[in-house]
């Protein structure tokens, strides 16, 4: 359960509305800790320390060092409130881990030999990700950071599907992470957008020159048979 990611905290001493605006002025990022039988406990982080950690794929789904004045203690990031139109972390959540329990986390997926799969690198093809991470659970000691997806064997509309990912040991799926029965695609080589519109363009004018053949102006000989027939 060791884990590079490490975050520093204080004690927050004061709560509320107004504590927190105060805290985001001073470019601090108020947290709550909870979990593991103990009562919660509410710190204030570095704002800056905070944004450099987000932008580890990473620090999402692993297990994170919370140090404070007392000690230290492993948490995983549930929850991260963001400013709507600003890049500024409103509020944070971590949650306690135990070696005993499970946890039920999102892994991000990695696709790997994309660029020398043959729908890619000879057809021309795109990945298209149906999936980019999946729902699991697992002991802490067990928690990867990603799952891997080899797709350098597909070929032009050729998938990748659930029961083709391999978990690491001890990872599971959850109850709710597909339908009993189910296998959905992870992904798929496709045909470049552009191309799919040519064809369908293609395809509309010939049916329009089609339709224009069989309903268009009838011949003289034609407008002679139906006067006759008046």
């Amino acid at each position: 359960m060791s884990s590079n990611h490490v975050l520093n905290a204080q004690p927050r001493e004061v709560s509320g509305t107004g504590a927190s605006r105060r805290q985001r002025r001073d470019s601090h990022v108020p947290a709550v800790v909870y979990g593991a039988g103990k009562d919660n406990e509410t710190v204030t982080l570095d704002h800056d320390q905070v944004m450099h950690s987000l932008e580890k794929e990473a620090f999402h789904s692993v297990i994170i060092d919370l140090k404070t004045g007392t000690g230290s203690q492993q948490v995983i990031l549930r929850e991260v409130q963001m400013h709507p139109h600003r890049p500024l972390v409103l509020h944070m959540d971590f949650q306690r881990i135990k070696a005993t329990e499970k946890l039920h986390m999102k892994i991000p997926l990695h696709f790997d030999g994309a660029d020398v799969a043959p729908g890619v690198k000879v057809e021309g093809g795109i990945l298209a990700h149906a999936m980019t991470e999946l729902d699991i659970t697992c002991l802490p000691k067990d928690l990867p950071e990603y799952i891997a997806v080899d797709v350098s064997e597909l070929g032009m509309n050729e998938s990748v599907h659930l029961s083709d990912i391999k978990l690491p040991e001890g990872v599971e799926l959850t109850g709710t992470a597909y339908h009993e029965g189910e296998d959905p695609a992870v992904a798929t080589i496709a045909p470049p957008k552009v191309a799919e519109e040519e064809v369908a363009s293609e395809e509309g004018e010939g049916g329009e020159l089609a339709e224009g053949a069989e309903g268009g102006e009838q011949s003289p000989a034609g407008e002679a048979d139906e006067q006759k027939s008046e």
